[in-house]
């Protein structure tokens, strides 16, 4: 039993169409091996030329034109790997007129009379109209502006009909952008045709050979004879290659004539293709065809360096953001808020809409996304491997997350420290959006001679189609720049880990020099108790060395557990700050005789924080300005209400602090404060610890200075 293959765009696409075995029959064509031997000729050589060819006959024994012999010498003597480039001359037989094309390929001489019947001297018209054009191409200034002008010159020199403009997108189908036509012609402007319009092997000819004219789309098919025939003759590069029966039936369905393609190659890359159709037979000379051709590569080369400057604008603006989020994040040491810092410029460099930034599990958000769904598109990332994770629909998702993704779609998540769990997501939304199909885009499966195949579309009728669930895809400029915003940080995050690992090793040897002393005087103090020492005195020190111990041993624990992603477990509550602020101050007065602080409260402030984390942020805000102000000088502390909110704070008279501490001045370990000799006792982690309490409840922390005074100023939400 047979088995039978099914139909599927990829049986198009195997379609041998660069070995037809025919050519279009309005010229004829000669083939020979690369020692000037006859291997094969179209069947119409000898009415077109009235030759009569014999398999293995040498060039120079065949009747042609002299200067048709020098150019094949020519082509031969510059063949390399096989190939040698076109030469085109004009010749006649008898009293008609034919363009003579002459190439290699594939170690193969090929010889191509194409007949003419335009004079020489209107040929020569064209080309300075084509001269003139690709003058006024270089002029434009957007690439849609010189799309048209492209399809208005071709036209004006082809004559053709009808000229479009097709624009490639990355799935391969094209949208018509521009279009010259006849008046009574039905508008293909703005239409889009499938990517399977053009097969594959078909989007391969179009980039190497970029001009294809088909003169009469009802040609009946030349065929090769002698050994080409037997031996399938690569007719790539022929001017004459007859083309697909899928394609004439395509064109047939259109309505067409003739049709002529002029591909838009940008590095290397089918970018776009200028469409020719008329509504009958045209034969439009080689040399017109080759003005054609020269305008679609200066219209390549004016498009690269347009998208060369465009690219080149967006690299250097993501430059200039990953320069500036650099600076930060290797003086910030929380990396999520310093993203969030500079989110409108990633946001910007990467065309995206909404930020997530997650690391050590806390999650920050840039934009119009709801923070629970972001710590479920955060857990769809892959755990270990990949560090960088692209989506462009919401079938790209996985399946239980796609009901509540709305309004977004689109993905670039990038893993910027795989040890701290950290990820930059990009977001874009969802683009609801109307294609307007030249034609149902669907092909049909018919039998025929050679079994079931795809046919053509039958119908270029405008058909709409509503596209939903898809965002715009993540452009190769987009992509380069996450890929380099994503090196930087793993750098920044490499270099964090580095100076975490010294100021690890730095803490517990500071820790176990200042634990030391308190042990020592607790020891001290124990052993004159033993004696009969003075009660008093000895509970007195016992009382302040184990405070000191509690505080920095407490210290590192709030530092570990922020480090972990754990938080603080803040327990909130409704508290009256003015009293509970009372007591601090009154201790701190207590504790310190000769500390003036002046306090200006309401008589009654209540809020929703956590009191105990409270009190220890404004201790350490004294104990700073305790240590840190000029001595004598009073300490001022003020608490009120402004806008729903609770404003706290603490002056003292100090010289600013210099601009350069200001970027580390909530860091863990700073140099300024590790055994600062005014507060010997300090592990510089007091601020860090302050700022992450005020962070948590939702507030912030800020420093300025005013009036010969060191300002920190907390501002907290009141419930």
């Amino acid at each position: 039993m047979q088995v039978i293959d099914p139909v599927t765009l990829d049986n198009c696409a195997d379609e041998p169409i660069h070995i037809p075995g025919s050519i279009q029959p309005h010229g004829a064509l000669l083939a020979f091996d690369l020692e000037g031997i006859l291997l094969g000729w179209s069947a119409n050589v000898a009415q077109l030329l009235q030759l009569t060819p014999t398999l293995n006959t040498p060039l120079a024994a065949l009747a042609l034109p002299a200067e048709v012999s020098q150019a094949a010498s020519e082509c031969l003597d510059s063949v390399e790997d096989g190939e040698a480039p076109v030469t085109a001359l004009e010749v006649t037989f008898g009293a008609v007129r034919f363009d003579c094309i002459v190439h290699a390929y594939h170690a193969r001489l090929i010889i191509e009379f194409e007949r003419r019947d335009t004079p020489s001297d209107a040929v020569a018209a064209f080309a300075l109209k084509a001269h003139a054009a690709i003058d006024r191409l270089r002029r434009q200034k957007s690439i849609d502006a010189l799309l048209q002008l492209a399809t208005e010159q071709v036209r004006a020199i082809t004559g053709f009909d009808r000229v479009m403009a097709y624009r490639f997108h990355q799935d391969d189908s094209g949208d018509v952008t521009a279009e010259a036509r006849r008046d009574d012609l039905e508008p293909y402007l703005h239409r889009r045709y499938p990517a399977s319009d053009i097969p594959a092997q078909a989007r391969r000819l179009y980039t190497i050979n970029t001009l294809r004219l088909i003169a009469d789309i009802h040609y009946t098919p030349s065929p090769l004879v002698g050994r080409a025939g037997d031996v399938p003759l690569d007719l790539s590069h022929s001017v004459l290659r007859s083309v697909s029966p899928i394609h004439i039936e395509y064109l047939q369905n259109m309505g067409v004539g003739a049709s002529m393609s002029v591909s838009i190659v940008v590095a290397g890359r089918l970018w776009g293709l200028l469409a020719c159709h008329h509504m009958a037979p045209l034969q439009v000379p080689y040399s017109v065809r080759m003005a054609a051709d020269v305008m679609a590569q200066v219209l390549a080369s004016l498009v690269q360096s347009m998208e060369a400057r465009a690219n080149a604008l967006l690299v250097e603006q993501s430059a200039e953001v990953r320069t500036r989020l650099m600076e930060t994040l290797l003086h910030q040491d929380e990396p999520a808020r310093a993203l969030l810092a500079h989110a409108p410029g990633v946001c910007q460099s990467l065309q995206a809409e909404a930020l997530i930034v997650t690391e050590y599990g806390k999650l920050v958000v840039h934009g119009d996304i709801d923070p629970e769904l972001a710590a479920r598109m955060v857990a769809s990332l892959p755990a270990h491997g990949q560090d960088m994770v692209e989506r462009s629909a919401v079938g790209d998702w996985p399946e239980a997350l796609r009901p509540a993704l709305a309004p977004w779609a689109g993905l670039l998540a990038l893993r910027f420290d795989p040890a701290t769990d950290g990820w930059l997501l990009a977001l874009r939304r969802e683009q609801i959006h109307t294609i307007r199909w030249a034609g149902r885009p669907d092909k049909v499966i018919r039998t025929g001679p050679m079994g079931p195949r795809l046919t053509p579309r039958g119908s270029f009728d405008e058909w709409r189609q509503m596209v939903r669930e898809r965002a715009v895809p993540w452009a190769a400029a987009e992509r380069l720049a996450a890929s380099q915003l994503l090196g930087e940080m793993h750098r920044a995050s490499v270099a964090k880990h580095v100076e975490t690992d010294r100021a690890r090793a730095q803490l517990l040897a500071m820790l176990g020099h200042d634990l030391r002393g308190p042990l020592h005087s607790i020891n001290m103090a124990a052993t004159v108790l033993q004696h009969g020492g003075a009660a008093s005195t000895m509970s007195t020190r016992i009382q302040a060395s184990s405070t000191r111990m509690e505080r920095l041993i407490s210290q590192v624990l709030d530092m570990s557990r922020i480090n972990g992603g754990l938080g603080l477990g803040l327990t909130r509550g409704p508290v009256d700050l003015v009293p509970l602020l009372h007591d601090l101050l009154d201790e701190a007065r207590t504790a310190h005789p000769e500390l003036r602080i002046d306090a200006s409260m309401p008589a009654a402030l209540v809020a929703e924080v956590d009191g105990d984390r409270l009190v220890q942020v404004v201790s350490n805000l004294v104990s700073n300005a305790r240590h840190h102000g000029d001595h004598g000088e009073p300490i001022e502390l003020m608490l009120d209400e402004r806008d729903g909110k609770v404003l706290l704070e603490v002056r003292n008279t100090a010289p600013a602090i210099p601009a350069g501490l200001l970027p580390t001045l909530y860091s863990p370990l700073k140099h300024a404060s590790v055994g600062n000799v005014r507060n010997r006792g300090g592990l510089g982690l007091g601020l860090h610890i302050a700022q992450e309490i005020v962070q948590q409840h939702g507030g912030e922390i800020v420093y300025r200075y005013a009036a010969s005074q060191v300002v920190f100023a907390v501002t907290l939400p009141r419930a």
